[in-house]
């Protein structure tokens, strides 16, 4: 398992389950945002997309402790992107690991530019994106669908009638057909308002109002901002975490849904990354010995020998 994860196709399963798993195929073709607001974001594109592969290029090649992929200190960047993160003393087009991360508000997934432009509007941001896409994609919750009549929120930050986003959300969500919901995503989102709407950090809107980011959660903790959620997501949520990363890199492994029957295998990843200090390698190996695996490699080996 080791010596795959040194091999250099290890950028592919970067970019085909890390960057897949957190929705960003084709990110650097994105080109919704608003360039009266963003004048910089098209030529980042590629940097940003760039250093999501990066995070989980060095997590594989490392055997990274899957915690890390929330609560990591490191970022990768190159000039523009250091620019554009607030982080001094970067120059040239190559590409480095900067450690002490959270001094930048940044590190993991969460501090990914990618991702929290990714789940923002054109002209804003979207707490309400963001707060579902961590439910959804890194707690493997099932939400409901909105109700086809919710009204739209206005697409501008800076003609909201005087409102943050984040008073502007809370308004919708005081609607009885969407509270159910909202108080379990809208926390999350409202903890990440402190980035704009191409992933910088920030302490006021586009309106130039505060950002307000302390939150509290539907399990009644309290926390602020992003590094607030990240240790909450490491601590309350973190078995929720794993047990999500486990299902998809199972499903990634065996190429198909993770079925009911996958659930001892599922099981035993968990229990095996607990008791290996989280490494990457515990849960390959456990997958590369497991009989699933070896029933699809059997097949895949039928059908080549009867081409």
């Amino acid at each position: 398992a080791r010596r795959m994860l040194r091999d250099p196709k290890v950028r592919r399963l970067a970019t085909e389950f890390g960057c897949a798993w957190l929705h960003l195929q084709g990110f650097e073709d994105t080109n919704e945002k608003s360039e009266r607001h963003f004048p910089t974001f098209a030529a980042l594109r590629g940097p940003l997309y760039e250093e999501s592969v990066l995070l989980f290029d060095d997590f594989f090649r490392n055997n990274g402790r899957v915690g890390d992929l929330i609560g990591g200190d490191h970022v990768f960047v190159n000039e523009a992107l250091a620019k554009h993160y607030g982080i001094p003393g970067i120059a040239g087009s190559e590409w480095r690991r900067v450690d002490g991360a959270r001094r930048w508000s940044r590190g993991g997934i969460l501090g990914l530019g990618a991702v929290l432009a990714r789940e923002s509007g054109a002209s804003r941001t979207s707490p309400i994106l963001r707060g579902n896409w961590l439910c959804e994609v890194l707690l493997g919750e099932k939400l409901p669908k909105p109700p086809k009549d919710v009204p739209r929120l206005p697409e501008d930050e800076t003609a909201t009638e005087g409102l943050t986003v984040r008073q502007l959300v809370e308004k919708h969500s005081s609607d009885p057909k969407c509270a159910g919901c909202h108080v379990r995503i809208d926390p999350y989102g409202f903890a990440l308002e402190g980035f704009d709407a191409i992933g910088r950090h920030r302490t006021k809107d586009l309106g130039d109002r505060p950002v307000e980011t302390s939150v509290r959660t539907l399990d009644g903790a309290r926390f602020d901002g992003f590094e607030g959620l990240r240790e909450y997501l490491l601590t309350r949520r973190r078995e929720a975490f794993v047990k999500q990363y486990c299902r998809k890199f199972l499903g990634y492994a065996l190429g198909r849904g993770v079925q009911l029957s996958d659930g001892p295998l599922l099981a035993d990843l968990r229990e095996r990354l607990k008791a290996g200090d989280g490494r990457v390698t515990v849960a390959l190996e456990a997958i590369l010995r497991s009989r699933q695996f070896r029933e699809i490699r059997g097949r895949e080996q039928v059908a080549d020998d009867t081409n």
